[in-house]
C-alpha cells in the first residue's frame, strides 16, 4: 500500500511539473519594488541572484512561492541560519513577497555538472530513485528538468550549486533542517541516502537545464 501511494504521488508530481508555466507569479508582489529592496541580498546572492560562493544558493529564477516560504521560515525560526534569520527579521510580509517575485523574474543559472564521472549515478537516482531503500525519484516533485513546482512550493534545482544542494540534503538527513514541515518528506528521503548518493545527486542537478 505504501509503495502504491509513493507511485501515485510520483505520477501526480510529474503531471503537475509538466503543466505550462503561468504567465504571472503565484505570489502577489512587485518585481520593481523587489529590485530596489534586493541591494542587501546581492552581497551574498549576487547582483543577478547568482552567488559566487557555492555554499550560498542561487536565487535567480527560483519560484516565488518557495522563496517566500523560505523567507518566512527564516523569520519564524523553522529554518535556521544566523545571517538569513537576521536579514529576514527586518522584512515585512510585503517586502518578502516583492523580493520573491523579483528573484523569480531573473534568468536562472546555467552550470555544468560538478563531476562528469557521477552523471550516470546521479541521473539514475534523480529519475528513478532507489527502490531497494525506498527512496522516491526526485523527478516526481522537482520535474524532468529540475524546474520545480511553484504551486506546491517545490523548489527549482537546476543550476543550483552542488555544494549547496549537498549541504541541504545532509541537513535534512540529520534533522538540522526542518522547513519541510509536518510532512517531513525531504527529511525522510535524505535520511535514506548514502553520502555517495548525496554527492552524485547534487552534482547532477547542478547541470540540469
Amino acid at each position: 500500500m505504501k509503495n502504491m501511494l509513493v507511485y501515485v504521488f510520483a505520477v501526480a508530481g510529474i503531471t503537475l511539473a509538466a503543466l505550462p508555466v503561468q504567465a504571472g507569479s503565484l505570489v502577489e508582489g512587485s518585481a520593481d519594488a523587489g529590485k530596489s529592496k534586493s541591494v542587501t541580498c546581492a552581497a551574498c546572492h549576487g547582483a543577478a541572484g547568482i552567488s559566487a560562493n557555492p555554499l550560498w544558493p542561487n536565487v535567480a529564477g527560483q519560484n516565488a512561492p518557495y522563496l517566500l516560504a523560505q523567507l518566512k521560515a527564516f523569520k519564524g525560526g523553522s529554518r535556521e541560519n544566523p545571517l538569513m534569520t537576521s536579514q529576514a527579521m527586518m522584512l515585512s510580509d510585503q517586502d518578502m513577497a516583492d523580493l520573491a517575485v523579483y528573484f523569480e523574474s531573473l534568468p536562472g543559472p546555467a552550470q555544468a555538472v560538478a563531476d562528469p564521472d557521477l552523471i550516470s549515478k546521479g541521473e539514475a537516482l534523480y529519475r528513478g530513485g532507489n527502490v531497494a531503500n525506498q527512496v522516491a525519484a526526485c523527478i516526481a516533485c522537482h520535474g524532468p528538468t529540475g524546474a520545480g513546482n511553484p504551486a506546491a512550493k517545490y523548489p527549482a534545482l537546476k543550476g543550483q550549486h552542488a555544494a549547496y544542494t549537498a549541504k541541504q540534503l545532509r541537513d535534512y538527513a540529520s534533522g538540522e533542517r526542518t522547513s519541510d514541515g509536518t510532512t517531513q518528506i525531504m527529511r525522510e528521503i535524505a535520511a535514506k541516502l548514502s553520502e555517495d548518493e548525496i554527492v552524485a545527486l547534487a552534482s547532477y542537478v547542478q547541470g540540469l537545464k
